[in-house]
């Protein structure tokens, strides 16, 4: 049992893939290994894990939370995503840079997002679970969104028109973000 390790942006972002095992029954792989996740770097303690669930065109985010601040490992069990991981520590050298990248239940890839970054996705398939292991229980006074469509952060969704909750829709730029005093 084991972990590829795909890609380790300079600004922390891991992207793993599991070994999985495939016959006639169907597959098995382990989504989680202290001791091997250790040894990519990703030291963590979960605390709380959360599941959505999302039809096609759905844009969810970008969340973060200041208080606790919180880290996530994430994948997506069924269907597709786009996922947008934003740069928000103020000290960083990527401060409002963004990463991108596709995770679905056909790669199975794992995404470790340290503390520090908005979190979004976009559903690219009529359905689509994911699944967030997360370094911090939520917060609903410490937690914190960006703009989806944010022209500063320039984001390629692939979707012109998403669905989207009225308070992601209502979320403030990564400029106010910045006026407001960003607490990472």
């Amino acid at each position: 049992m084991g972990f590829k390790l795909i890609e380790n942006t300079e600004n922390g972002l891991i992207l793993l893939e599991p070994d999985v095992f495939e016959d006639e029954r169907g597959f098995f792989m382990e989504s989680y290994n202290n001791k091997v996740f250790t040894g990519f770097g990703i030291d963590i303690n979960i605390v709380q894990e959360n599941h959505s669930s999302s039809s096609k065109n759905v844009v969810r985010g970008l969340h973060f939370q200041w208080d606790p601040p919180q880290g996530k490992l994430i994948r997506v069990i069924t269907g597709s995503a786009r996922f947008a991981e934003v740069d928000i520590r103020k000290n960083s050298p990527l401060f409002g840079k963004h990463w991108t990248g596709v995770l679905s239940e056909e790669n199975k890839y794992v995404l470790w997002v340290p503390p520090g970054f908005a979190n979004g996705f976009c559903a690219l398939t009529d359905k689509c679970d994911v699944e967030y292991k997360c370094t911090s229980l939520w917060n609903k006074d410490g937690e914190g969104g960006l703009l989806w469509n944010d022209p500063d952060l320039n984001i390629q969704w692939g979707v012109e028109e998403p669905l989207l909750s009225d308070k992601d829709s209502k979320a403030l730029t990564l400029k106010e973000w910045i006026t407001k005093g960003i607490p990472f």
